[in-house]
């Protein structure tokens, strides 16, 4: 994920593990029109969907072994 903010219009967004725990918003997205901080688990199957605005994230690489 880039250092510069981005309007919270993106649906589908990859991660990589540098960017775990994961959460959204993330700190790139803009807080005027950000939703309450929620964690998504997304070692495991290496996607994950935010219940708030149906952002799709994507773990680069897939999931983690081991978990």
């Amino acid at each position: 994920m880039s250092n510069q903010q981005t309007e919270n219009k993106d649906r589908l967004i990859e991660v990589t593990p540098a960017d775990l725990p994961l959460h959204c918003p993330t700190p790139s997205m803009l807080l005027w029109n950000a939703h309450p901080r929620v964690f998504l688990p997304i070692e495991k199957t290496g996607e994950a969907l935010c219940p708030y605005c149906g952002t799709r994230y994507i773990l680069k690489d897939g999931p983690k072994a081991g978990h």
